[in-house]
């Protein structure tokens, strides 16, 4: 039994030996690959997908118990009043004024919630408002609208000091997505590995018989002789599929040529 345990971890290093050598052989087309995939990957990013661009205005959240001075309780409740902030920026009825505002036809309370994220840097009082749009017009004026609401709509539902626009936002000028690089490595690596993968599956698939121990593996006998070709084929006939002798060859022809 232990003698057939080794003979199997043998075999299974064989192969493991010849497909690497097998990957070796096909590298070049597997370069090839690599570099088709990725100018499709990013050609199709540029042709199929459109820019998005976004743009961002920040608001200051501030909690004042009297006009003239903050002290560090009204610090506190500013700070507390930016996570109430985030939620009530995103709500239908602020979503819907943004709208009717900008004229936005076609657009619905969802699908401008879907444009927009608000985000506050832990420890502070200062909310960003980003607005990502296919025109880099709209994203400015949906981001500067946000804001603009904030500083009436959210002191009438809380209750509480109006927050002060602290950066109104501006036409971006640069893309933000898609990403061309990212989108053409990836096309790269994947058209890289479906290639790897097709000369994994014809390797494991190939039953030609080439060698003595292509015998011995599928009928189980080893052959008697083996007749030479023209061209010193008879090396490469006892030699691994890729003309490399194994280790288990050079035993099994020592057993059966003693």
């Amino acid at each position: 039994m232990d003698q057939e345990k080794v003979n199997r971890t043998d075999e299974i290093e064989i192969d493991l030996r010849e497909l690497f050598y097998l990957l070796k052989q096909k590298l070049l087309i597997v370069v090839a690959a690599f570099v088709i995939g990725g100018i499709l990957a990013g050609a199709a990013t540029y042709v199929l997908i459109k820019p998005t661009y976004r743009a961002s205005s920040l608001l200051y959240v501030v909690s004042a118990s009297n006009n003239s001075v903050v002290n560090l309780a009204d610090l506190q409740i500013g700070t507390n009043l930016t996570a109430d902030y985030e939620e009530l920026l995103l709500s239908r009825p602020m979503m819907e004024s943004v709208i009717q505002n900008l004229n936005l036809t076609g657009v619905s309370a969802n699908g401008l919630r879907g444009m927009l994220s608000i985000t506050n840097k832990s420890g502070t009082r200062i909310l960003q408002i980003s607005a990502t749009t296919r025109d880099p017009q709209l994203s400015a004026d949906i981001a500067n609208e946000v804001a603009n609401l904030a500083i009436t709509w959210l002191p009438a539902v809380m209750e509480c000091n109006e927050p002060h626009v602290a950066e109104e936002a501006i036409v971006p000028t640069h893309r933000a997505g898609p990403s061309y690089t990212r989108n053409a490595i990836l096309g790269a690596l994947v058209l890289c590995l479906l290639t790897y993968g097709v000369f994994v599956v014809q390797y494991l698939y190939d039953d030609s018989i080439r060698t003595e121990a292509d015998m011995e593996k599928f009928f189980g006998v080893m052959p008697l002789a083996v007749i030479p070709e023209e061209g010193g084929a008879l090396n490469r006939g006892e030699t691994g599929r890729l003309g490399k002798k194994t280790q288990a060859d050079k035993e099994k022809q020592a057993k059966w040529n003693p």
